[in-house]
This record gives structure tokens, C-alpha cells and sequence, in this order.
């Protein structure tokens, strides 16, 4: 299943590009596997770290890994799923997934949880495909390529396009704010107090980054660790909309590196990028 870490080329934007229909079809298939579970009657294991694990994650991570060996079994994969396969630092390129992110919202019936598959080079999110089947939406980027959104059919093979692009800065205006439903910190709600008017929106799983992408949000902030996973999809989709994803110094984050457990300490997803320090 190629975890380990390679010294092969980076991969650059063309060939991204290229993987991008490949990869939708797999986060459509995927999802609708998550679909086809039974929600009321699955068995939900607990993770060491306290996370739900289902049948849905393992069937979602199971397509995603035979599609990805299939289709390019020379890049890496990092699954949050298999991570006790993966090793440290992944130097070039990989694939970053995290087959079914927000599996409390997908165990509390809601339908907000996605199936994110990212593409990393050099460190950065080059390729970001983000599925939310229960939405019926996918959103999707390649950095340097611009980002879009499709309406995908219950059978997945109708899919409309539309490109998305993040918005400016509000000025004067409130700023709308994605904010978690599962995960609350002090940090966080100290960074959106400080915008007065500050208009929150409840979002769950990656989702938040989604929305910053096509301008219905202005900025996501998350001041507290999340795993690489959760981040890296969500990411690539803003940047290629229009937008920035920085720490809370401004600083670029990068994936694959020697970071215990595969964290991001922090993050802050910003629609317009001339507003990110403010």
C-alpha cells in the first residue's frame, strides 16, 4: 500500500491535474459507501485517542487504498486509518487521507462528514478533493488551477461544475467565522472575539474549509492540534479558491514532516489572503 516514506520527484501541478477526475471518482465511491451503512445499527469501536472508529471508515479507507495502488502505486499514502503503517518524514510526494472526517457527525445522523484526499508536494497541499456524499456536493482544487464545486447524483455519475473562488475581506463589515461543533478551545474563541460583530457559523468536519473556498465564509480558525488528515484536503481546496492557510504567526504550515503523531499545533484558514494577520 505504499506508506512508507519515498525519495521519489516531487510531483508538480500538471501531473495533479491529471490525477483529479481519478481521484473524484474514488472519493464519490467511497462516499457512497459511508451512505450504504446503516447508521442504526453499526458498531462503533473507540479509538486509543477517544475518536469513533466504524464500518464506514474502514470501508471508505478500504476503496481509497485499492484505487490509489491501482492508480498510482508509486506515490505514498498516509491513512488516517493506517497510520501504525507510515513512516516518518514522507520527503516528496504523498497522498494524505482521512476516509471519513467527522465520523461524531456521521454517528450522530448528521450529514455533515466528508471524505478528504489530499496530494502533498514538498511539504504543501497541491491537490485537495473533498466529498460530502450526504450533501451530495464535492468540492475540489489543484493549487495554480483554480477550485470548484460539483453537485454530484445520487449514482455519481451526474455531476455539474461550478467554480468557486473565496471572497474579499469584509472591511467594515461582521466577519462569518466557521467554528466547530465538536471541538471548543479557549485559544479559538479568544481569536474570534477579538472581530467584534463576529457572526459564527456551526459547520462539522472539513466542510468549514469548503465554505471559507466559495466565499460563503470569511475565515476558519482552529487554535488547537488537529491531525494532518483533518487539514490537509480542506487546505489545498481554499488555496487553489483564493485563499491562505497560515499558523497563528503567518507562518506556512507543512505536511509529512517529523511531527509527532502527524499534529498541526494550529491553524487559521483565511478567505482573503491580504486579510490573514488581522
Amino acid at each position: 500500500m505504499n506508506e512508507t516514506s519515498s525519495h521519489q520527484p516531487a510531483i508538480g501541478t500538471e501531473t495533479a491535474a491529471a490525477l483529479l477526475e481519478p481521484l473524484t471518482d474514488l472519493v464519490i465511491r467511497a462516499g457512497a459507501a459511508i451512505l450504504a451503512v446503516d447508521r442504526s445499527g453499526m458498531h462503533v469501536e473507540g479509538k486509543t485517542d477517544g475518536s469513533p472508529l466504524t464500518e464506514a471508515d474502514k470501508a471508505a479507507d478500504r476503496i481509497i487504498a485499492e484505487g490509489l495502488s491501482a492508480l498510482a502505486p508509486q506515490i505514498p499514502t498516509l491513512s488516517e486509518e493506517r497510520t501504525h503503517l507510515s513512516a516518518h518524514p514522507y520527503r516528496c510526494s504523498f497522498f494524505l487521507i482521512d476516509p471519513l472526517d467527522g465520523t461524531r457527525e456521521f454517528v450522530d445522523g448528521r450529514d455533515e462528514f466528508t471524505v478528504n484526499v489530499a496530494l502533498i508536494s514538498g511539504g504543501k497541499p497541491i491537490l485537495g478533493i473533498v466529498g460530502a456524499p450526504a450533501l451530495g456536493l464535492v468540492w475540489r482544487g489543484v493549487v495554480g488551477r483554480g477550485a470548484e464545486r460539483l453537485l454530484v447524483t445520487k449514482d455519481g455519475r451526474s455531476r455539474a461544475a461550478k467554480a468557486i473562488r473565496t471572497r474579499p475581506h469584509p472591511g467594515q463589515g461582521a466577519w462569518i467565522v466557521a467554528v466547530s461543533r465538536s471541538h471548543a478551545d479557549e485559544r479559538t474563541e479568544t481569536f474570534i472575539t477579538g472581530r467584534p460583530g463576529a457572526i459564527r457559523q456551526v459547520l462539522g468536519s472539513a466542510v468549514k474549509f469548503c465554505r471559507v473556498a466559495e466565499g460563503a465564509v470569511d475565515i476558519y480558525p482552529r487554535l488547537s492540534p488537529t491531525s494532518e488528515w483533518d487539514v490537509a484536503a480542506g487546505h489545498a481546496v481554499l488555496t487553489a479558491a483564493g485563499g491562505k492557510v497560515t499558523d497563528s504567526n503567518g507562518a506556512a504550515l507543512h505536511f509529512g514532516a517529523n511531527r509527532e503523531d502527524f499534529l498541526v499545533p494550529e491553524f487559521i484558514a483565511w478567505g482573503d489572503p491580504a486579510a490573514a494577520g488581522q
